[in-house]
């Protein structure tokens, strides 16, 4: 028996805050034109290089590194769409990025799970990331399933096996592509066009979008600049993201570290839309530092680089990755927990990204604890709330029961009140600490939730010709992983 979808719940954007002035934009700006004129960024990728030069930049072959003029900058970004869509398997669920609503994601992509029969750890698998595809299913604030861990039980061909368990699980929209060889990208291209059911199709409303990593400071991978071009040609969206570290992948300052961020970001957009003008891309920046004493990694910082990030992609005039997020630090659920998402949560409806959120990971985002995800829409659907717009009539102000119930008496036994008690429901987890005698910790309930979910949605599958197509797909994606390896 299959389930029913909630339509999913998105937040305004109205609410955003600006935290950086124009001027302060532009500054920022104008370091990224220098740092890309001045400096440059590795490209360790033939096909790369060649495009550039072709376009005019100055390609320096025995570095790889490649320097761009602003002008040059400015009539590839002329070409990037300000909006497009990241289609569902139903368009009630497709995601329109043009700025004026924030979607919630799930994070990705960790490497480890609490079992959630044995309650221990050990590294995820590919059954984790379909579990997970299901459970986001059912929860309405969730439009964006990025595979919150790997499948390490597929070696090479890990991506694509995340991207189908997210294919086969989810009517929402699914980032099924990264990092791999060129040779398998193709097979993913193929997995989309499946679903959508034509070339055309997938062009329209892409079932499926990519992230792509750069390399702080300033380099790119090659798998990953080679796979783009192949996202970018089939018309499938990509957000490149920098992810630099202050004091060890960059400077020790959030500007310092933001401006390196942007030109590693912009300088792959501007291959992107000289190699094929037009593609769909975002713009995503994620600021770390390395602990002082330690050298450790640090990503719950006190500092608003969410909204400077969407500040600073809108400023180049597309869409963004980031925003506020619930993820943190934290290694097991409790206090430092509960407060990161607290905090992260309550930053999404001012963070203004479209695509934001971060939900159900722990420990940098390595770490998943399944209850956590209930935990997160939790507080989320509560920020939620808080946001929506107070409207009220005459009518409610219930002037009529006042007069009938009068001074010094009660509501009880009033037919208003027994209609409208219920108007005010509340979730299992809120509601368990006002129940009497023995009350379960928070996280045990979120947990219960999560078995429930778990064993009752189903999420109207792939018709069964689609599911066998896309098994094909794979098995030819594994054989030819086999021979990538045999030539490593």
């Amino acid at each position: 028996m299959t389930s029913n979808t909630p339509d999913i719940l998105a937040f305004p954007t109205k609410n955003k805050r600006e935290v950086l002035s124009q001027a302060q934009l532009d500054v920022l700006k104008a370091g990224t034109y220098q740092i890309l004129k001045d400096v440059g960024v590795k490209f360790p990728s033939k096909r790369a290089l060649n495009i550039f030069s072709d376009h005019g930049a100055e390609v320096d072959w025995d570095t790889q590194i490649v320097k761009l003029k602003p002008g040059l900058v400015d009539k590839a970004l002329k070409t990037a769409p300000r909006s497009f869509i990241l289609g569902g398997r139903e368009e009630r669920f497709d995601l329109l990025l043009d700025g004026n609503h924030s979607y919630l994601s799930t994070d990705g992509c960790g490497t480890r799970v609490i079992d959630l029969e044995t309650r221990q750890e050990r590294d995820s698998r590919k059954e984790d990331v379909a579990r997970m595809a299901r459970i986001c299913d059912a929860l309405p604030l969730i439009g964006f399933f990025w595979p919150l861990v790997s499948a390490q039980d597929h070696g090479m061909t890990a991506p694509l096996h995340e991207c189908h368990a997210g294919l086969t699980n989810t009517l929402k929209h699914v980032r099924g592509g990264t990092t791999v060889f060129p040779e398998l990208a193709k097979f993913l291209v193929e997995m989309a066009t499946v679903v959508s059911g034509s070339d055309d199709e997938r062009r329209k409303r892409p079932p499926i979008c990519a992230n792509i990593c750069g390399i702080a400071p300033l380099a790119h991978d090659e798998h990953g600049i080679d796979s783009a071009l192949v996202y970018a040609e089939a018309g499938i969206p990509m957000s490149f993201m920098a992810m630099p570290t202050m004091g060890s992948t960059a400077p020790a300052t959030p500007w310092g570290a933001l401006v390196s961020a942007d030109a590693e970001v912009i300088s792959a957009m501007v291959l992107i839309q000289l190699a094929y003008p037009g593609a769909p891309v975002f713009h995503s920046i994620e600021v770390s530092l390395m602990h002082p004493r330690t050298g450790g990694y640090v990503t719950s910082i006190d500092y608003p680089f969410g909204s400077m990030t969407v500040q600073i992609g809108h400023n180049w005039n597309v869409p963004v990755l980031g925003g506020g997020g619930t993820s943190s630090d934290a290694r097991e659920i409790g206090w430092y927990s509960g407060s990161a998402t607290g905090m992260g949560a309550a930053s999404i409806p001012t963070g203004g990204g479209e695509i934001c959120g971060y939900l159900g990971m722990l420990d940098g985002s390595m770490l998943l604890y399944p209850e956590q995800i209930i935990l997160d829409h939790e507080l989320c659907y509560e920020v939620y709330k808080s946001y929506q717009a107070i409207e009220f009539t005459e009518a409610d102000l219930a002037l009529d029961v006042i007069k009938s119930v009068g001074p010094g008496s009660h509501f009880l036994r009033e037919k208003h009140t027994r209609k409208h008690i219920r108007d005010f429901p509340l979730s299992p987890i809120t509601g368990e600490i006002y129940l009497s005698g023995d009350r379960r910790p928070s996280r045990e309930v979120a947990l219960q939730e999560f078995n429930k979910i778990n064993e009752t949605h189903h999420p109207e599958p792939l018709p069964e010709d689609k599911l066998m197509e896309l098994d094909n797909i794979l098995a030819a994606a594994d054989k030819e992983a086999e021979k990538l390896q045999t030539r490593k």
